[in-house]
């Protein structure tokens, strides 16, 4: 196990920092469906409240080095007026019915134009390489029709990439002389990001674009400089829509491709199932690389939870038992006392 834990280090230190050879340069989610503003700045302010998201991913469980990512995610309007035309009594959790059945959904009226602001800390982990992220980011959602926003937003802030060689044993595996470097490494580079969303009541559609601008990465130590590294462009398009299946279930089929070029287009397919608005169970099939399960329960019209479980079928599942990711969200000043959220599916 450790000679492949080797291995692959040797091979994410050539990647960022050597060779010049693109990969996936952003961590995965799996709850991404929870919290689309982790995808897309445009979401920024989408409801009526101010939203928290914290989440903590382990990935390849089993596998020493393998990547943790952690984050903290706030969003909000700038101001609750937007909202003050859509107070309905079936907003609040009450026994008996579902808040959000048809009937609900039926008086649906869209936000007024308004703007929304955000802010991210992350934090990405493999073995001896950080990644460090913080970002500011602003929306303004435009009215299109009675039923209908479209949202803009861009994000920029600071990435810090940082290689800690003392936290590395390449045993008697033989390595490249450029990554054989005797102190700790770091660089910062700015970071910006940008998207549209459409959404209505029963859709939405989202595109967005993270470290627009391509930069080298360039690490310096007192043994060996290396520049040959790049950050490259990641691009995502998000699709779903909600399905009525009776009073007390809906269905949220969706669809996200990713793509950095040079590699092959990635696709996640997604179902989430909602029993009213407190309990639901969702699935992704990500393509070529596995499964995974999920499951939340919104305790109150402040906080709710996920969980999922992730099932690799890629070679990784020789040496991986899953990857588990917890997420844990805060609902700040919620106005209408809602459990769960109006305008993200």
């Amino acid at each position: 196990m450790k000679t492949f834990l080797y291995q692959r280090l040797i091979v994410l230190l050539l990647l960022f920092a050597v060779t010049g050879t693109f990969a996936q340069q952003r961590p995965y989610y799996t709850q991404y469906i929870l919290n689309n503003y982790i995808i897309n700045p445009a979401v920024a302010g989408i409801e009526n409240y101010t939203d928290i998201k914290v989440s903590h991913r382990a990935q390849w469980v089993g596998l020493e080095g393998a990547p943790i990512t952690t984050y903290l995610t706030i969003h909000a309007p700038l101001s609750k007026s937007a909202y003050d035309e859509r107070e309905n009594p079936t907003s609040f959790h009450r026994e008996g019915g579902n808040p959000r059945g048809q009937a609900y959904w039926e008086t649906y009226q869209k936000p007024e134009p308004h703007h929304g602001v955000g802010f991210t800390i992350l934090n990405d982990k493999t073995g001896p390489l950080n990644r460090f992220a913080a970002y500011g980011s602003y929306a303004y959602h435009l009215s299109l029709s009675s039923k209908t926003n479209l949202s803009f937003g861009v994000s920029a802030g600071i990435t810090q990439m940082s290689i800690d060689n003392s936290k590395v044993d390449f045993g008697n595996t033989t390595v490249d002389p450029a990554v054989n470097v005797s102190s700790s490494l770091n660089t910062i580079k700015p970071d910006i990001s940008a998207g549209l969303w459409l959404y209505s009541k029963n859709y939405f559609v989202g595109v967005s674009v993270q470290q627009i601008v391509p930069q080298n990465l360039v690490f310096s130590g007192t043994a060996v400089q290396v520049d040959n590294g790049r950050l490259i462009p990641h691009m995502f398009l998000q699709a779903g829509m909600r399905l009525y299946l009776s009073d007390d279930l809906t269905l949220v089929p969706s669809v996200m491709a990713r793509y950095i070029n040079p590699l092959p287009l990635g696709v996640d397919v997604n179902a989430k199932l909602q029993y009213q608005d407190l309990l639901w169970v969702g699935g992704t099939f990500r393509y070529q690389d596995g499964f995974a399960g999920m499951l939340g329960v919104n305790l109150s019209n402040s906080i709710n939870i996920g969980y999922s479980y992730d099932i690799n079928t890629s070679n990784l599942r020789t040496v991986s038992q899953g990857s588990h990711e917890i997420l844990v969200g805060f609902l700040i000043g919620n106005k209408y006392g809602d459990w769960c959220p109006k305008n993200l599916f």
